[in-house]
């Protein structure tokens, strides 16, 4: 059940994050709006605790883990190209949303495959 409310929260934190850079695009003023500015958040402090449950629910912890490092070290390099992607301009905000793109696809193939090396 954990899993599919974080896959759930998985799908809502990506269309949120590129929901938020067509918006900073085409309406900037927009991110005035109080559950505009909070909803990312919630939903990526439960994205977070689901799985950080899911760590300790699977104990992950008793195996290999170094997959589980790699997913986090890529979410940190997805957050901050998404946060560049939202309050930059131009050529920056695209080049930094293709970036957290290719983070997210690198953090989703890790979480299937449990290789954080798949593509050597």
């Amino acid at each position: 059940m954990i899993k599919h409310i974080h896959m759930l929260l998985v799908i809502l934190s990506f269309a949120g994050l590129a929901a938020r850079v067509i918006l900073a695009e085409i309406n900037p003023h927009a991110f005035k709006q109080k559950w505009i500015r909070m909803a990312p958040h919630v939903i990526d402090t439960l994205l977070l605790l689901s799985g950080i449950a899911l760590v300790f629910i699977d104990s992950w912890f008793s195996v290999d883990y170094v997959w589980i490092i790699a997913k986090f070290i890529a979410l940190l390099f997805y957050i901050g190209f998404g946060i560049l992607a939202i309050r930059s301009q131009g050529k920056i905000r695209w080049f930094a949303f293709t970036a957290a793109v290719l983070c997210f696809l690198y953090i989703a193939r890790v979480a299937v495959s449990k290789l954080p090396w798949f593509f050597l």
